[in-house]
């Protein structure tokens, strides 16, 4: 249930610079829903009994539509699990499904036709929630869908007969079902309920005020299939439904959904949960040009957020046809930061031929440690001065550090530079090749590469990598979990990925290129 601008690899050289004019904008809301829980989700409840404990989500769910619609909103983006919940056992869920049609093979409105299927009232709840108050609304829930048994042991039917999923579903403004999207990319810890689909599916919606829009949840982000295949069909607007656990240094919630709108030039509506034990938070509104962001501190309380921003429309086939303008409009609610446009490229297609893969032969920093960040094993080298300059490989995988660091008041913190080329393969399996510099949590060499969410060394840097794929997500994350846009980066012919950064507004916690390698994930 998890999981830059610049450029064209997904990078070319880019300057910071204003922010371009759009004639065409919408307006947007996520919500970070924190949910009611199933307190023994192991235990199968009666269907009335599920529904009652629904209904107690959806009732906060109609008072969020009903907040999103007085500040204009057009779309509404709830979170993943945020009706049912999580942790059921595939038996224990069978309360909690519908049997959810497919849009592309029938229309049904469940508003107005509620009498069409049975066991519907989740769905009768979303459309009428709709069209109530006149805006598409994207959700997440628990599909049924009766698969046939067959006696070939390759069948992906289960013995059961049936698939169950976890499942995006959309309504348009008049309350008609008009796109439902399967995970795909199963955080199997937590989702022995569900099954994953035989096939990855590409699914798109369009709307009268932004165009088309493409679907995908959670730990969907971090793979090639449906988000990358979504991307280089040129869907420039993407909808995220999420159960995030904040994972720093690297995957932080708001840190790798700001990277990721960065690299891959789109608009991501983020909605994630809002769970203290499970560490989930963080949600927002993101474009290539701006960020609307919520991230809860430790100790605050745990509560819903709505977050509310009008962005530029950026499907390349509807731009110029609405005459609106870019008028801002933010919750007072929220947490805002507006971020300069990075200079990604606007092509329809900004993605060209991945570099060579090929390593410089650059000798590590001396003192080089190895030390687990995520659960890879990065090498690192302590960062000792108030500035320098220091190389640190990992097999051939080399990136390269220039800073200079601005310590405050008598702080006593440790930073360390790392890098890391291989096979994650901790609660999932991808390809990486990492360039991070990280704050370490504690003053030992073994804390690097622990989470920390507050520093206050401020740091002017150059961090470079040469890297064997042009899917490369640059994040600098300060203190208190502050997004921070990059002043530059680039990307030149042979690979190398260049980030430059000064002026932070805060401590820096992380500053990473974080390259995915998904041609190897199967290897």
């Amino acid at each position: 249930m998890f999981w830059v601008v610049v450029v064209s690899f997904f990078l070319m050289s880019v300057i910071v610079h204003t922010g371009p004019v759009m004639n065409s904008s919408y307006v947007a809301a996520v919500y970070e829903h924190k949910i009611i829980l199933n307190p023994d989700p192991r235990v199968p409840l009666s269907r009335p009994e599920a529904l009652q404990h629904m209904q107690k989500n959806l009732d906060i769910y109609e008072e969020q539509a009903a907040r999103a619609a007085q500040q204009g909103a057009q779309i509404l983006v709830f979170p993943e699990d945020g009706i049912h919940g999580f942790e059921f056992s595939r038996s224990s869920i069978s309360g909690y499904l519908e049997a959810i049609p497919d849009p592309q093979q029938e229309s049904w409105n469940p508003c107005t036709e509620p009498g069409r299927y049975n066991n519907t009232e989740v769905l009768q709840r979303l459309s009428c929630m709709a069209r109530r108050y006149n805006l598409y609304v994207v959700a997440n829930m628990a599909d049924l869908q009766p698969c046939p048994l067959k006696t070939d042991p390759s069948s992906s039917c289960p013995p059961d007969g049936r698939w169950q999923f976890n499942t995006n579903v959309v309504f348009s403004s008049d309350g008609l079902l008009v796109a439902r999207y399967h995970k795909y990319n199963l955080y199997q810890k937590y989702e022995k309920a569900f099954n994953k689909p035989p096939q990855p599916e590409i699914i798109t919606f369009d709307t009268p005020f932004a165009g088309r829009f493409g679907l995908i949840i959670c730990f969907d982000m971090l793979f090639h299939d449906p988000t990358i295949a979504l991307v280089e069909m040129g869907v420039r607007q993407l909808i995220f439904p999420t159960a995030w656990t904040s994972a720093l240094p690297l995957l932080g919630s708001v840190q790798f959904q700001r990277a990721f709108s960065l690299a891959a030039n789109v608009t991501l509506l983020a909605a994630n949960l809002r769970n203290s034990r499970r560490n989930m938070r963080g949600s927002g509104i993101y474009t290539p040009f701006s960020a609307t962001y919520y991230h809860a501190q430790k100790g605050e309380p745990e509560e819903g957020r709505l977050l509310v921003a009008r962005v530029p429309v950026l499907d390349p086939l509807w731009v110029g046809r609405s005459g609106t303008t870019g008028e801002g409009v933010v919750s007072s609610q929220s947490t805002s930061s507006t971020l300069k446009d990075s200079g990604n490229c606007h092509q329809e297609s900004c993605l060209d031929s991945p570099p060579p893969e090929t390593a410089p032969s650059v000798p590590p920093s001396s003192a080089t440690f190895i030390s687990s960040m995520l659960g890879d094993p990065f090498t690192f080298v302590l960062l000792n001065q108030t500035e320098g300059e220091v190389n640190v490989c990992n097999g051939t995988f080399c990136c390269h550090l220039q800073y200079r660091r601005f310590p405050q008041g008598g702080s006593e913190e440790i930073y360390a530079f790392g890098a890391f080329a291989g096979i994650h393969t901790v609660k999932g399996r991808w390809a990486l090749q990492v360039c991070a510099l990280v704050r370490c949590a504690g003053l030992d060499i073994s804390s690097c590469g622990q989470g920390a969410e507050e520093a206050e060394s401020e740091m002017d840097f150059t961090l470079e990598g040469k890297f064997g794929t042009r899917y490369v997500y640059p994040s600098v994350l300060a203190s208190k979990l502050v997004l921070e846009q990059p002043e530059h980066l680039e990307t030149a012919a042979d690979g190398t990925v260049t980030m430059r950064h000064s002026n932070m507004t805060g401590g820096l916690l992380t500053a990473c290129l974080f390259g995915r390698m998904y041609h190897l994930d199967n290897e």
